[in-house]
């Protein structure tokens, strides 16, 4: 089976007037959705780093900066802009694949389409391009390719990237073949370790991904050739699925259904700034909080039961000199957080939240152990269940097996708008709500060089 071929042929045929209604309005949505990151990374000290680094560069002004109020260079416009994507941990994901495809795929577009002049009804058609590539291969390594040590995002994001990027630049199919092999050579290796450790360096994965993306593609267009076998690799075992994962691919999920059912539908949205594996323990947390006007000096301390590798993932506790990554990726963080806020936004994960002393006295009063019913949902469900013990001997339980922002609870226009909105800050609402009108009729615009300036 030819799946490289099989997959560069369709996102070249890709057009627009042939998505689905409800394709197109997914793309939309996740373009909407990462507006909402781009605001709420800004609020960390972090990001400011990564911006005035990549400013200091120079480079032309080819491509804008979003939010930062500068153009530059188009890849250097892609690095931070799929930083922006990433770091506050609020991204779009793909269960299936345990990737963030927004990362990689929508900076590298909005690159393109804005240098180059692309409609809107190009850009939403290489989003939808970049997302199946992403997630297509993200889906044919998943669990293992992270189990071996890497991250989706930046590996199989670079993918995603390349796709999109070479649809803007109008290559024909082999252009685009060639673009998925270039990048399966020049892919950052995005260590899953950095992540684990709580390493802020985490947070530029999406925008090396974007970055190497548009970097294949530029190198296609100019006569380099990329491997027509990249994904599944040949007799020398030399492909991505073949070399990045300790158990065998499954490259049949490349194509599954190739045409008929379009992954992007797949994606969740979150409504917490949080790695995914946290949000039912915050769900419910927050629900009790709500229903029994609950407050954070009643609490004696919670109990988090949860799935093996969320316990795994997001199971150990907040370190006192940890950082924000540390912070997104603890539920004994994220569950004391919601508890004294009642919230968990961009503002929980500033340097002066994460080190306060409140917080992290109450993250120690919260366990997480692993629990053998709420595995067996696992994949099915990302189930989690806090029991709150109250200082006058209350217990109060909740358990939430599908986490809000699930495409089977899903988070509506009106969810993200909102987000948006609220991530936006002290932004003025009505230049928000602008935007938010824009991205939503984004298939009338003559090109996106209106709504990377507004934003």
């Amino acid at each position: 089976m030819e799946y490289t071929r099989e997959l560069a042929r369709f996102c070249h045929e890709l057009d627009y007037g042939a998505l689905p209604a409800e394709v197109s309005q997914r793309a939309k949505l996740c373009v909407l959705d990462y507006v909402a990151n781009i605001y709420g990374s800004l609020q960390l000290d972090a990001v400011k780093g990564v911006v005035d680094f990549v400013r200091e560069m120079g480079g032309p002004e080819a491509a804008t900066a979003l939010g930062c109020g500068f153009k530059t260079g188009i890849q250097s416009a892609a690095f931070i802009n799929g930083t922006l994507a990433e770091a506050i941990e609020a991204q779009d994901g793909l269960r299936f694949g345990g990737n963030h495809p927004v990362c990689a795929v929508i900076p590298a577009a909005l690159a393109i389409a804005e240098s180059s002049r692309r409609d809107g009804k190009s850009f939403i058609a290489a989003v939808a391009a970049g997302y199946e590539v992403a997630n297509r291969v993200s889906a044919a390594v998943h669990p293992f390719h992270t189990l071996s040590g890497f991250m989706p995002t930046g590996t199989c994001g670079t993918f995603g990237a390349a796709a999109a990027a070479s649809k803007l630049m109008g290559q024909g199919y082999s252009g685009m073949l060639n673009s998925l092999g270039n990048a399966g050579y020049i892919l950052p290796l995005t260590m899953a370790e950095e992540m684990l450790g709580g390493h802020t360096v985490k947070i530029v994965q999406g925008g090396q991904a974007a970055s190497a993306g548009i970097m294949a593609a530029g190198l296609a267009g100019r006569g380099i050739t990329g491997s027509p076998v990249v994904f599944e690799g040949s007799v020398m075992k030399g492909g991505f699925t073949q070399i990045t994962m300790k158990q065998e691919p499954k490259p049949e999920r490349l194509t599954d259904r190739l045409g008929e059912h379009f992954t992007i539908m797949d994606v969740y949205f979150k409504p917490f700034t949080a790695c995914r594996h946290t949000h039912g323990s915050a769900q419910a947390t927050l629900e009790l909080m709500k229903e029994k006007s609950l407050k954070a000096a009643d609490v004696e301390s919670v109990a988090v039961f949860t799935y093996a590798i969320a316990n795994l993932a997001v199971g150990k506790g907040m370190p006192d000199d940890g950082t924000f990554v540390s912070a997104q990726f603890s539920i004994p963080y994220v569950v004391a957080v919601c508890l004294l806020d009642g919230v968990l936004g961009p503002e929980q994960l500033t340097e002066r939240r994460i080190a306060d002393p409140e917080v992290l006295a109450l993250a120690k009063r919260v366990t997480v152990q692993g629990d053998d019913a709420l595995n067996k949902m696992y994949p099915d469900k990302t189930a989690s269940r806090v029991e709150i013990a109250l200082k006058d001997g209350t217990r109060l339980s909740r358990q939430v097996e599908i986490p809000k922002g699930d495409p089977r609870d899903t988070m509506t226009v009106e969810d993200i708008s909102a987000k948006v909105l609220h991530f936006a800050g002290g932004r003025d609402k009505k230049k928000t709500g602008r935007i938010i009108d824009a991205i939503l009729s984004l298939e009338k615009a003559k090109g996106v060089d209106e709504l990377v300036a507004m934003i």
